[in-house]
């Protein structure tokens, strides 16, 4: 059985903090939060719904980070979906909007990057 890669295990980190970077204002202060980053839009349901996948994405990723190969099989698919799912949706969402916030396609940027970066990681150490 392949070992977890320790480059592998340090994005897992890295995957953390970004996620919980955008997760506790979001949480705390979604309003103040999301006009700072541009967002002109507001519900607070959604923001926390939001926060909440980032918090546990994020927390399990940190918490996970010892894990077994199986359990990063897992992660990664997760991870896969949720990224994939982010980015389209959030695509979706730029397309349309009237007024196009830039902050929109550093989302779907970053969470894209996110998603070839998981991909990557699934077919180097399963296929």
């Amino acid at each position: 059985m392949k070992a977890v890669p320790e480059s592998l295990r340090k994005w897992f980190v890295l995957h953390a903090v970004v996620d919980l970077v955008f997760a506790i204002p979001l949480f705390f202060y979604p309003e103040w939060f999301l006009r700072l980053m541009g967002w002109p839009y507001y519900d607070p349901v959604t923001a926390r719904l939001v926060a909440a996948a980032l918090f546990g994405i994020g927390l399990e990723s940190y918490f996970g980070r010892h894990g077994s190969i199986d359990s990063f099989r897992s992660m990664l698919r997760l991870k896969i979906i949720w990224s994939l799912a982010a980015t389209v949706g959030i695509l979706w969402t730029m397309f349309a909007l009237p007024e196009k916030p830039l902050i929109g396609w550093g989302l779907a940027l970053v969470f894209g990057a996110f998603h070839g970066l998981w991909l990557y990681w699934r077919r180097r150490l399963f296929m």
